[in-house]
């Protein structure tokens, strides 16, 4: 693993630590699969990934990763995170093949629904 080339890309492969975590999110350092573009990653500072596991479960927001990449296991699409890449350590593993990339964000505007009908409102401000 080495430091992530100028900062993270979409598709990029990384080491980070995702520690704090709380009930069912993914922890430790693990590897993940970057998702937001470098033209959002850089100037803001952070970056959206996707945890990757080593145990599928057969769930539908799981996207297998191809054998053959310096990372194994499936990108959880659901879990999605926005993290400061600097202070996460984020160290760059490999690229996913484009295909990945676009089956991960395709399962994300599912989960969010492609227009904001459908994604959910919050609620108006108390007071």
């Amino acid at each position: 693993m080495t430091p992530v080339p100028e900062l993270p890309d979409r598709g990029h492969l990384v080491w980070v630590s995702l520690d704090p975590q709380a009930g069912h999110e993914q922890a430790g350092r693990r590897p993940a699969l970057v998702v937001s573009p470098a033209s959002y990653n850089g100037p803001v500072g952070l970056a959206l990934f996707c945890p990757i596991t080593g145990q599928a479960k057969g769930y539908p927001f799981e996207v297998a990763l191809p054998s053959g990449l310096a990372v194994s296991g499936v990108v959880l699409a659901d879990h999605v995170k926005s993290l400061d890449w600097r202070a996460r350590r984020a160290e760059y593993a490999g690229t996913a093949p484009d295909a990945v990339v676009d089956e991960v964000v395709r399962r994300l505007v599912l989960l969010l629904g492609s227009n904001p009908s459908e994604a959910a409102v919050p609620p108006a401000p108390i007071g």
